[in-house]
């Protein structure tokens, strides 16, 4: 068996996979009409998209340095991604910029009336 072959062929296929991710994820963010929606459409797709990509070029250099840096990086978006699309929608939510008649369940109007 070659294994580099079948190493590079893994990699350009997650290679592929991830960079039809990170479009949806785009095409998702122009398309969707609110900001809740588009938030969903940026972190899930892009998260797993970017997680594919760097696995494609892990496979594809297989160096001990590039992987340990492409680990970092993934961590770093794996655990920034979620959090930062929190805050952008809670602060959306807080400065009116969501519509809540889409919402089936609002539990954020029940918790800042308890805060105030």
């Amino acid at each position: 068996m070659n294994w580099p072959a079948i190493l590079d062929v893994a990699g350009a296929i997650s290679l592929l996979l991830g960079a039809a991710l990170c479009l949806a994820g785009a095409v998702g963010l122009i398309r969707f009409p609110d900001t809740l929606s588009r938030l969903h459409a940026v972190t899930k797709p892009q998260t797993l998209g970017l997680i594919l990509v760097i696995a494609a070029l892990a496979l594809m250099l297989r160096s001990w340095a590039a992987i340990s840096t492409l680990v970092i990086a993934g961590a770093a978006q794996f655990f920034t991604a979620p959090v930062s699309a929190h805050l952008v929608g809670r602060a959306a939510y807080r400065n009116g910029r969501v519509d809540r008649s889409n919402l089936d369940v609002d539990e954020l109007s029940e918790a800042l009336e308890r805060s105030d």
